[in-house]
């Protein structure tokens, strides 16, 4: 592989990630992305790790799935980036190709006084009780009856959630829709909602931030972003009724059911799946590039690096608690690329 020294700066807040060094010696000075914030922190460690060695720019924005989607399909970006995948009929519509890239967790987030994270449990019902306004208060039976050994207060619970087009509120609202038939009958599953209650932020930042400030509230993560900002979170009740906490190895659990190769343009949602250690509300998130580009050369950078992510940034995506795509569905990808993304009929992937 090529190799070049690099510097990184790191934008404020998540908002954005840039790494800036020598041209690539394919004639690319940069290439740009744009979309999910659940997958912005493995995308900031693989970008560090690949700058080292690679002589390209990366500019990702961390604007959340819906512009992400939008960016890619305005042509303004090389990549896009969602949680929320595309049916094959709008990937066709577009003219898109979609894969995933690794698999990871969303978290309830909670501001509680006097509960150590992880020592609260909620289960599937329980929390749409809560985001749907039915539940207001944290000493209510139905959450007391999950935590007999916590003496909960009685406060009123504030429900945060996302005010931008999200991926990961698609995840998070797509388990509540199976859980729960008043979910799925009144509000349902998407990038955005019509939220019944509670305030948004913007981003899993302002998710974040307005919990961290605001006592008694309650919110939804990706888990990187709890590590990182050391918050309280929920353990939670899984499909098998076994009480499980965010980890890797219940993480994985549930990404082990995902069947990839019967799954067109890899659709695919991993909430609410069997097995005794599956964490309920995981998901994967994927990448858009068009089938055929305009900007050949950075397209065939963006594989470049999504290629080298798969391969040698499998430690990074572990420490982050994210599960990197088995060898098997890494595979199954490059032929995709290899068969779908052509220019001339030529195809870009094996890279020149």
């Amino acid at each position: 592989m090529r190799s070049a020294r690099f510097w990184a700066i790191f934008a404020a807040a998540g908002t954005g990630l840039v790494l800036a060094g020598a041209v690539h010696a394919g004639g690319v000075k940069y290439i740009t992305g744009a979309g999910s914030t659940f997958a912005y922190p493995l995308y900031s460690a693989w970008a560090d790790q690949y700058a080292r060695s690679h002589r390209i720019e990366l500019n990702y924005q961390s604007i959340g799935s819906g512009g992400g989607i939008q960016q890619i399909k305005a042509g303004t970006v090389d990549f896009g980036a969602s949680d929320a995948p595309l049916k094959m009929r709008d990937l066709k519509k577009f003219g898109l190709v979609q894969f995933p890239t690794a698999m990871g967790g969303v978290i309830p987030a909670v501001n509680i006084r006097g509960v150590k994270p992880g020592s609260l449990v909620l289960s599937g019902p329980v929390l749409a009780g809560i985001f749907i306004g039915r539940i207001t208060r944290w000493n209510n039976p139905e959450i007391q009856k999950l935590n007999p050994n916590l003496q909960l207060p009685n406060q009123r619970i504030t429900v945060v959630h996302r005010s931008d087009g999200s991926g990961t509120t698609f995840i998070f609202t797509n388990y509540l829709a199976k859980v729960s038939p008043e979910w799925k009958s009144k509000v349902g599953f998407a990038k955005a909602v019509a939220w019944p209650v509670g305030i948004g932020g913007k981003g899993n930042e302002g998710v974040a931030a307005y919990i961290q400030r605001i006592p008694g509230s309650i919110g939804y993560n990706e888990y990187a972003y709890v590590l990182q900002n050391h918050m309280n979170y929920a353990d939670m009740i899984n499909r098998a009724g076994k009480r499980v906490a965010p980890t890797a190895v219940n993480f994985a659990a549930a990404a082990a059911n995902a069947d990839w190769k019967h799954a067109p343009g890899y659709y695919l949602m991993l909430t609410n799946q069997p097995g005794a250690k599956s964490w309920p509300i995981t998901g994967a998130t994927f990448l858009l590039v068009h089938a055929r580009p305009r900007k050949p050369k950075e397209v065939e950078a963006v594989l470049e690096f999504f290629h080298w992510g798969y391969t040698q940034g499998r430690a990074a995506a572990e420490k982050l608690d994210y599960i990197p795509l088995p060898a098997g569905v890494v595979k199954m990808v490059e032929q995709t690329w290899n068969q779908d993304i052509r220019v001339n009929g030529r195809a870009l992937w094996p890279a020149s």
